[in-house]
């Protein structure tokens, strides 16, 4: 895969977490202020053998984190197809203050504690979008299911 198709890949991740969040919490596009965005691609790399153990902690902190911060915008894990001990989350916060905020909450910390044995290596990605104005446009094909 080059890296214009994953950069293309992660651009759409951005716009589509932002677009399903602002839909979910009926935010109106004005409440979130782009320039503020705290976007980062954290690469992760698990132990073959905790890996099941490892997927199911991650999806309960990421749901949680979505759930209960709105300074949350997107914490969207996901694996290589080809090596899925290789995981990587698209997360987004509205700004650095919701990020520190997310950083003391007792889901994330439980998460760090319980985890810390399982990851043979982390990496974290600062990002910034390409295209902010798209978003809209390229999601609105989903089939979004906003209970």
């Amino acid at each position: 895969m080059s890296i214009k198709n994953i950069m293309q890949m992660l651009g759409a991740a951005i716009f589509m977490a932002l677009f399903i969040t602002c839909d979910n919490h009926n935010q109106q596009k004005s409440d979130i202020d782009m320039s503020e965005l705290v976007v980062r691609m954290a690469e992760i790399e698990v132990y073959p053998a905790y890996l099941e153990e490892y997927y199911a902690i991650l999806k309960e902190e990421s749901k949680a984190s979505l759930k209960n911060e709105s300074g949350v915008i997107s914490i969207f894990p996901m694996y290589q197809k080809e090596y899925p001990n290789r995981i990587r989350l698209l997360e987004i916060y509205s700004s650095e203050s919701s990020y520190q905020s997310h950083l003391k909450t007792p889901h994330f910390l439980l998460y760090k504690t319980t985890t810390v044995h399982m990851v043979k290596s982390l990496k974290l990605i600062d990002m910034n979008p390409i295209d902010e104005e798209s978003i809209v446009d390229i999601f609105k094909k989903l089939p979004i299911d906003s209970e």
